[in-house]
């Protein structure tokens, strides 16, 4: 996931604020580009019966666009396809954890925890939109699931890796003085 707005909505260049991710799917994973070329393909047909008057239009614009082209500056996209979705509604953002001994969904409700670069899985409806002379079909965004971390994207780097290979002083080598209560 990157460019997470999940908990929060977030307002692009003066727009309504909205809660949002870009959903990022390896090319590699044919059977899941698969399904969503299909959920397309169907709110396609749904849009040219209610939003485009009974015809396809030549410059239909599609949800499911490709990291190499798109983004060839950012590794995070690269050899990978990639969907934005967006919802005015708060998606639920579950994590799954065992509970008393069986494994549920949990709320995620701590900002920390979602973050753009870690991993999950998003429900998404496709719809048909006709909006000031754009036409095309559009990812609604529902609920998400994180299954794991990852890297933070953005710049952003975890204290283990801004750490790694420091070696810090045993408590007993390090002198009186210098040891102090945390504040």
């Amino acid at each position: 996931m990157s460019y997470v707005h999940l908990l929060k909505p977030d307002a692009i260049e003066g727009s309504e604020p909205k809660y949002s991710v870009s959903l990022i799917i390896p090319k590699s994973d044919k059977a899941l580009v698969s399904k969503i070329k299909d959920g397309i393909d169907a709110a396609t047909i749904i849009g040219v019966a209610s939003k485009f008057g009974g015809k396809k239009p030549l410059a239909l614009k599609t949800p499911l666009r490709d990291g190499d082209l798109e983004r060839p500056d950012d590794d995070a996209y690269a050899d990978s396809f990639f969907i934005n979705a967006n919802s005015k509604r708060p998606p639920e953002v579950v994590k799954s954890q065992i509970v008393m001994g069986k494994r549920q969904l949990v709320p995620i409700n701590d900002e920390q925890e979602i973050y753009s670069g870690c991993y999950g899985y998003a429900s998404v409806n496709f719809f048909a939109y006709d909006s000031k002379g754009n036409r095309g079909i559009a990812a609604g965004l529902n609920n998400v699931l994180k299954t794991r971390d990852g890297e933070f994207l953005g710049g952003r780097c975890s204290a283990d890796s801004d750490f790694a290979g420091i070696t810090l002083p045993e408590e007993e080598d390090i002198p009186e003085e210098l040891m102090s209560d945390p504040v």
